[in-house]
Formats: structure tokens, sequence, C-alpha cells
């Protein structure tokens, strides 16, 4: 049996299971959504906008005082927040818009630290269309409904699956060409590289076992806070391709302890040619 859930993480579950009855009711006719374009291939929709409304009344109610950073209407509360909420109201949302049940909502959950950094304590994915709830807490392990979740135990790249996003019309050329040296390497090495369209659902997918890894480059704070840890809390490493912290730019892998290694090696080496190419070196 898992945990009993923390009172911030059943803050957390009633404000998704509200927002995704709302998401739901729109996917079912979603031919009749207004869509507006905020960049080249990046899409916002009613169904993005009502959810997200409906997760900052439910998380505000709750925790007046904590802070928050929204896919659509970026960041409110202090500046000098204590504890933040990073909320994606619906990651996938062109899947969404297609009809493709591959969509989920991601909450996190951010402590400010003493040193000022932050650390992410609780992360909640659900994928509505799919009724699969994948959450964990710091210290307390990664849970999928009521089963425990570890990541997967290949050690081969031969048997591996990835996931990964494939950059779309806003990515820079050199995000661009990192990425294509990156799958170069990787595809005559693997078993598999999939792409799904939804980050938050990749990153519970390898916490789940599913995917042995994941990379991603250009990815923002509300597609991976409570990805990653979901991930840790399954077993698997997180990291930036070149430092510690997923959080920082240019991107993300993340993947079991055995496979960590030659996946984080094939981006950060397709990053550098990448640089290498843009620059002229």
């Amino acid at each position: 049996m898992p945990p009993q859930p923390s009172a911030h993480l059943a803050v957390m579950l009633n404000a998704a299971h509200k927002a995704a009855k709302r998401l739901l009711r729109d996917f079912a006719e979603v031919e009749q959504l207004q869509v507006s374009v905020k960049g080249p291939g990046d899409f916002v929709s009613q169904a993005d906008l009502r959810a997200e409304a409906i997760l900052r009344e439910e998380l505000n109610r709750a925790r007046p005082g904590y802070a928050l950073l929204m896919e659509e209407s970026g960041a409110s509360g202090s500046e000098k927040w204590a504890w933040r909420w990073v909320v994606d109201p619906l990651d996938g949302t062109t899947n969404f818009l297609h009809g493709i049940p591959q969509w989920a909502i991601s909450i996190g959950l951010e402590k400010r630290l003493p040193d000022g950094g932050s650390d992410i304590v609780a992360g909640l994915i659900y994928a509505p269309a799919m009724d699969e709830l994948f959450w964990a807490e710091k210290g307390g392990g990664a849970f999928l409904n009521d089963r425990r979740l570890r990541v997967s135990a290949r050690r081969e790249l031969k048997d591996a699956v990835f996931a990964t996003g494939i950059p779309f019309a806003a990515a820079s050329a050199a995000q661009r060409l990192a990425f294509a040296r990156t799958l170069g390497l990787l595809m005559p090495q693997v078993a598999g590289i999939r792409r799904f369209g939804a980050a938050a659902l990749d990153l519970a997918w390898v916490a789940a076992g599913r995917f042995d890894g994941f990379w991603e480059l250009g990815l923002k704070p509300w597609d991976l806070t409570a990805g990653v840890l979901l991930v840790r809390e399954a077993g698997g490493f997180v990291h930036a391709p070149e430092t510690e912290d997923p959080r920082d730019p240019p991107g993300l892998v993340a993947a079991n302890p055995h496979l960590f290694s030659p996946l984080r090696a094939a981006v950060t080496e397709g990053l550098h040619a990448a640089r290498a190419q843009t620059t002229g070196l």
C-alpha cells in the first residue's frame, strides 16, 4: 500500500481532479475549441486556459500564500516565496487538439532553500484520458495510482527504448542540429526511440519503467518539475546534459542508473557538435 498522501499532495490531487473533469469535457468536443497560436507549431486553447484557471483557483484557495509558476499566465505571488507551485495545465496540447489521448496535467511543488535555491518536494502527473495518476513526494517513493514504481533494470543500449521530444518550428537551428546529432548517434545502438509529444508523461513513463530513458532540449520548468521528482523517487537519474540541475538549460536527460551515462554522453556530444557547427569552429 502507498503511504498516506501529505496535506500538500491532497491539495494537488483535488485540484488536478477538478481540472481533469473540465479537460475531459473539452476533449470530447475538441473540434469546437477556440485555438490561438503562441508561436510556430505552439498552440494554446480554451481548454488550457480553463484548466489553468481551475488549478489556480484551487491551489490559491488551499494555500493562499504560495507563489505560482504556470505555463499560460506565468509567475505570480511574492518573488521571495517560500513555497511555489509549478503547473502545466495541459501538457501535450497539440496531441489534445488532434484527438490523441496522450496529454496530462502536471503539478510540482518547490520549497525555497536557505541558499536561495529550491528543492522539489512533491509532484503529480495525471493523464485523465487514461486515468493514470503518477505521484511522488520526496523521500516517499513514486507511485502510479496505488502501485509503487521503479525505473527499468535494462543495462544494454541494444535493449533500450528511449523517448525524446523532436524540435518543432520554433526551435533554434542549434537545437535542431543538436537533436539530429544525438539521434544519429543513438539510433544504430538502441531498440527504439519514441516521440509521444508530452514531456511530463515521458518522464512519468521513465519512472514507471516503460521507457528506459528520455532526453529533450528546450523544456520549461512546468514541463519537467513534477517528472524530475517522479524519476528520482523511482530510482532513476535526472540531470541537465552538462550540469547536475535538470532545471538548467539547455535540456534534460533522465534514465535508469545503468543507461543514464551513455544517454547523457550522446546528448552532450550532440550539443557540442551543434555549437561547433553554428560557431564555425
